[in-house]
C-alpha cells in the first residue's frame, strides 16, 4: 500500500498515540483494543517505509518521519472534521482555541482569562481540558491543541526533548506552601520550619513517583495516608483534620474554612512555575488574543513572573 493510500482512521490513531504516549492510553481513548491501535499503526508504518514511532520502556515518543506524519495528519484531520461540520449544517469553527492547563492554573488563572476573553472577543470560542505537563506537550505537538499552561519545577527544564523545541513563555513564578488544618500544632505559626514537617501524614496524588502532595526536600521516607487528584478533595480532607499536603501559593485565597496555607523556611526555596506554552509558530489571531489574556490574568493578579 502506497502512503498515500493511508486510511484517516490510522492518521487519527497516529494522532491519539502522540498525544497519550502509550498505545494502551491510546486504545482507551479511542474505545479500540491495544492491538488494533498496534495493527493501524503497524499499517502506517508499512506505508511509510520508515519508522513512525521509537518504542521505549516508558512509552512511546515520535521519530522525525512521525513528527512530520502527525503535523500533517493533524492538518488533513482538521480539515475533513470541518467539512463533516459543513455538511452537517454546522458553523464554522474558525474562531476556536483549544487550550490545555495543568491543574493549579485551571484553579484560578484559566477562569479569570477566559471570563475577561469573553467580554473582549465574544466571537472567540474557547475549549479546555486539563492534563499534566508531559501530556500537554504531546498534545501541542500532535495538533489537538493550541495553547498550553503547564507546571514546570526547579531546574526549570523544557516539558520534553523533542524538536523544534516548544515557545514557553513564563506566567507566574511563586514559592511552594504546606497546607495544614487550621487546630493543627503547625498553624499557630506564621511559617512552618522544614524541620517540623518531619513524622507529618500527606495527602499526596495517587500513583506519582515523586509523590506530588509531599514537601520536595523531605529527608524521610513520607508516610503518605490519602491520596487524591482534585484539589478541592485534597483540601477538604485537609480542613477534615486527616493529613497536610503541599500547594502553590496562589491557592491560598481557593483554601476552605479549616485550613492554613503558610511559607516553609529553612531548606531550600521551593519555586514552581506556570507557563504558556505553543508550538514555536506564528498563532492565529485568536490564539494570540487567548495568549494575551492569559499573560494579563495573571498581571491582574499580582503574579507576574
Amino acid at each position: 500500500m502506497a502512503f498515500t493510500d493511508s486510511s484517516l482512521t490510522s492518521l487519527r490513531v497516529l494522532r491519539e498515540v502522540a498525544e497519550r504516549g502509550t498505545f494502551t492510553a491510546a486504545a482507551h481513548a479511542l474505545g479500540y483494543t491495544q492491538s488494533a491501535v498496534s495493527r493501524q499503526i503497524a499499517s502506517l508504518e508499512g506505508a511509510a517505509g520508515l519508522p513512525l514511532l521509537e518504542r521505549r520502556h516508558d512509552g512511546v515518543r515520535l521519530t522525525p518521519a512521525g513528527r512530520i506524519v502527525v503535523r500533517r495528519a493533524a492538518a488533513a484531520i482538521d480539515q475533513v472534521d470541518a467539512a463533516a461540520r459543513e455538511l452537517a449544517g454546522l458553523p464554522e469553527e474558525h474562531g476556536t482555541v483549544r487550550l490545555g492547563w495543568f491543574a493549579s492554573a485551571g484553579a484560578w488563572l484559566v477562569p479569570r482569562a477566559l471570563a475577561a476573553l469573553r467580554r473582549t472577543d465574544p466571537a472567540i470560542t474557547v475549549i479546555t481540558r486539563e492534563g499534566g505537563t508531559p501530556a500537554l506537550a504531546r498534545a501541542l505537538r500532535a495538533g489537538t491543541l493550541d495553547l498550553a499552561v503547564p507546571a514546570a519545577a526547579p531546574p526549570f527544564r523544557p516539558p520534553d526533548s523533542e524538536t523544534p523545541a516548544l515557545d514557553l513563555q513564563p506566567l507566574v513564578e511563586r514559592s511552594l506552601s504546606v497546607a495544614v488544618p487550621s487546630t493543627h500544632s503547625l498553624a499557630r505559626a506564621e511559617f512552618i520550619d522544614v524541620a517540623d514537617l518531619r513524622g507529618q501524614r500527606w495527602i499526596a496524588n495517587p500513583g506519582d513517583e515523586r509523590a506530588i502532595g509531599v514537601w520536595p526536600g523531605l529527608d524521610e521516607r513520607p508516610a503518605i495516608a490519602h491520596t487524591a487528584r482534585d484539589w478541592p478533595a485534597k483540601l477538604h480532607l485537609v480542613a477534615a483534620g486527616l493529613g497536610i499536603t503541599t500547594m502553590p501559593a496562589t491557592f491560598a485565597q481557593l483554601a476552605p474554612p479549616g485550613v492554613r496555607v503558610l511559607p516553609v523556611r529553612g531548606g531550600p526555596a521551593e519555586r514552581r512555575r506556570i507557563l504558556l506554552a505553543r508550538l514555536p509558530q506564528r498563532p492565529p489571531e485568536p490564539v494570540a488574543r487567548l495568549a494575551a489574556a492569559l499573560r494579563a490574568a495573571a498581571i491582574d493578579e499580582g503574579f507576574p513572573a
